[in-house]
């Protein structure tokens, strides 16, 4: 019998026993089924319907992925996990510890067939959402499972196989998983080897992350612009500034298409002249940007995504104190005027609804044509206070007296 007639004879008889359980016979050929399957099975029952059809949605999932430790080692590994999805036919995909996918690669029909059970960014895995799967399994038990078609609870999800492993901190700490999942006939013992590789790969690179005193890059973009490591500069020129000011803010990664829209907007520049500004800024990183599409595999510490975290966690007057001017102020590319109107008006906003005058000046002090702000600030400011002066004169220059 060959490969393929043995994977359906097994999928067939799985489907046989799952039909059965489901109908109320949770007894017999329980022999035939894993423990861990069945006892997943118990479990998911009682609070989800074999007849569920995609997995609920976290709407916060692409937030949570900026800022995720796991972020920088995925990334560090992610032209090897590519390779593998889009050679293989696989989806992978990569969770927190709640079981919430945060990030996902693979081919363009692999990709269109798990979005239709919500096996994307967003969508919730954990057992509580979507009963018995890998992903569940892996969390639950901090190892290496493995899932084929009716060994699911939900019967969506027959036409899968899903291979998972546990990410863990130097501590232990089980910080998400890594999944692999395909249709059921391209199961393949090899597959489980390959992953847990490249969670080890993940797993080395979070250990090095996590270590004090490591070097580190630290990026200005608001007002000033340098990019430095450690406390050395590192030579860039503007265009490749904007690049990196563009990836670190997007947080994923950017097709060449979408990297040259938001540089050149409409202007005809060639595929040859952003891939050699590429490739001068994946030199001056050492390395820390991928090639098969840009994104960046080190952390880089950044003034202007500090500035949208605070903003974020609702810490507004710590937002306007991080604030040190526009985004790159001379830059006319299309995605940084964007990413710089965004700041401006999300700043301005805490600030005009402040009661205090302190973040009105300070604001006041970055952009001296807002009329708005520096009347608002002399609302605030008490007669005799020496700072009404201060406000005054911008109030004058923004009127043009």
């Amino acid at each position: 019998m060959d490969r393929h007639a043995t994977l359906r004879e097994r999928r067939d008889r799985l489907h046989r026993h799952w039909a059965g359980w489901v109908a109320g016979d949770r007894a017999s050929k329980q022999a035939s089924l894993r423990e861990e399957i069945v006892a997943s099975w118990r479990r998911s029952i009682r609070w989800i319907s074999p007849e569920r059809g995609c997995a609920p949605v976290d709407a916060a999932a692409d937030d949570r992925w900026a800022r995720s430790v796991l972020r920088e080692p995925v990334q560090a590994v992610s032209d090897g996990l590519r390779t593998i999805a889009e050679d293989g036919g696989f989806v992978a995909a990569v969770t927190d510890e709640s079981g919430t996918i945060l990030w996902t690669c693979g081919g363009r029909v692999m990709r269109r067939r798990a979005e239709t059970v919500n096996f994307a960014p967003g969508g919730r895995w954990d057992e509580l959402a979507m009963g018995t799967n890998a992903l569940s399994l892996a969390l639950r038990h901090g190892l290496p499972a493995t899932v084929f078609s009716a060994e699911h609870l939900v019967e969506a999800l027959h036409g899968w196989v899903c291979y998972s492993a546990p990410i863990k901190a130097p501590d232990g700490r089980v910080l998400g998983v890594l999944d692999l999942s395909s249709t059921w006939d391209r199961s393949h013992p090899l597959a489980m080897p390959a992953l847990t590789n490249l969670v080890t790969g993940i797993e080395q690179r979070l250990a090095e992350s996590l270590t004090p005193g490591r070097p580190g890059l630290y990026l200005r973009c608001l007002g000033d612009a340098e990019l430095l490591r450690d406390v050395a500069p590192v030579r860039l020129r503007p265009r490749q500034l904007e690049i990196l000011t563009l990836l670190t803010l997007d947080g994923h990664a950017m097709s060449p298409e979408r990297l040259r829209d938001a540089l050149y907007g409409e202007r005809r520049v060639t595929a040859a002249t952003l891939k050699a500004e590429v490739s001068h800024l994946r030199s001056a990183l050492r390395g820390a940007l991928s090639m098969r599409r840009y994104e960046l595999t080190e952390p880089i510490a950044c003034d202007a995504a500090e500035v949208l975290s605070l903003l974020a966690a609702g810490r507004g007057e710590q937002a306007v104190a991080a604030y040190s001017g526009p985004l790159l102020p001379s830059s006319d590319a299309p995605g940084i005027r964007m990413w710089r109107e965004h700041l401006e008006v999300a700043v301005r906003e805490v600030v005009l609804r402040s009661g205090r005058p302190e973040p009105l000046l300070a604001y006041g002090a970055l952009h001296p044509y807002d009329l708005e702000v520096h009347e608002r600030a002399l609302a605030l400011l008490p007669a005799g206070d020496a700072r009404r002066g201060v406000a005054l004169a911008r109030r004058r220059s923004a009127l043009g007296d």
